[in-house]
């Protein structure tokens, strides 16, 4: 099928020449507003940890009828539970419920009580799941999900620093850094749970993180040894326009991939694909105005293994 009937199958032009660099101050201006507000957002409203990290107890219930989220909340109150918190799941008839057992109390007891005091009042109830994580875990959990985003981002930062120069390592390093920030900030402002789930989002995030920026850098360095008598600036603006329509064909077509698990995935798969989506975007952004900026200030050596040729004539 030809363009002339569908006209959108070629929406990029073959060759674009936008001037990127022209809005890195202003980006950078951005970046770092919305990284101060990730960071308060942080430390002033928090995480709000899954039972995963939390410790505690998760029960998924299913009633006759639409739950009665009011009357279940006040069992839990009832039973002698701690921090008990009640919230739809799903479909109507479908709830949520968490809490920590009594001090020096049997996890499982409490779960079996719980059980026989909500079947006696609900008729028809189901317990669909039930998960009981003690805090000690819960804190070697935690503790084991930061030690494996810190080993990724050492591991990526030699990576590049092997496979290019010192500082397009430190360039990518802090492109992630400020990716991951800006996830976790959103997770934080918009209370979204975060689980082990959620830290394999974030391992997700810095792994297509890391592949735009290996992109980036090797179309750069390519250029780098091809235009030699032409300003860093240039040859960016010229790297970013070549591989423009490969970003927007990759980035939407993970962005559809991850729609209907999105939309349609229901509560359960909501945190992780939603940290997902964002990272893919944040991701992308942070390669063109985060990444290769650190390298327009810093510099960048130059190939000597080619001879020099002019930049492409612009129409």
């Amino acid at each position: 099928m030809s363009s002339s009937f569908w006209p959108l199958i070629k929406f990029v032009p073959a060759q674009t020449h936008f001037k990127f660099t022209r809005l890195a101050p202003y980006a950078a201006i951005v970046s770092a507003i919305a990284v101060i507000a990730s960071v308060t957002c942080f430390f002033v409203v928090g995480l709000n940890f899954g039972t995963d990290f939390k410790g505690g107890t998760l029960i998924e219930v299913q009633t006759a009828g639409p739950a009665p989220l009011a009357q279940l909340r006040a069992t839990l109150a009832k039973e002698g539970l701690h921090d008990p918190q009640v919230q739809g799941f799903g479909s109507p008839s479908a709830a949520l419920l968490r809490f920590r057992p009594a001090e020096n109390a049997d996890p499982m007891a409490g779960v079996n009580a719980l059980k026989a005091s909500l079947t006696k009042q609900f008729p028809g109830i189901q317990f669909k799941r039930v998960e009981v994580v003690g805090p000690k875990v819960s804190g070697e959990l935690f503790s084991s999900g930061l030690m494996a985003l810190g080993l990724a981002i050492g591991l990526m930062l030699v990576y590049i620093w092997f496979r290019f120069q010192l500082q397009f390592g430190l360039g990518a390093v802090i492109a992630i850094f400020h990716d991951l920030i800006l996830t976790v900030g959103i997770l934080s402002a918009l209370q979204i749970e975060f689980s082990m789930t959620s830290i394999a989002a974030l391992l997700t995030i810095i792994g297509y993180s890391m592949n735009e920026k290996v992109i980036t850098f090797d179309r750069l360095r390519e250029n780098l040894r091809k235009y030699k008598r032409t300003s860093l600036r240039d040859i960016i603006d010229l790297s970013e326009n070549e591989r423009l329509s490969r970003t927007l064909i990759t980035g939407s077509t993970a962005l559809l991939a991850l729609a209907g698990m999105l939309f349609l995935g229901g509560p359960t798969l909501f945190p992780l694909v939603f940290a997902m989506v964002f990272g893919i975007v944040i991701g992308t952004y942070s390669s063109i105005y985060v990444a290769l900026p650190i390298i327009l200030v810093w510099g960048a050596q130059r190939g000597d293994d080619e001879p020099a040729k002019p930049l492409p004539v612009r129409p």
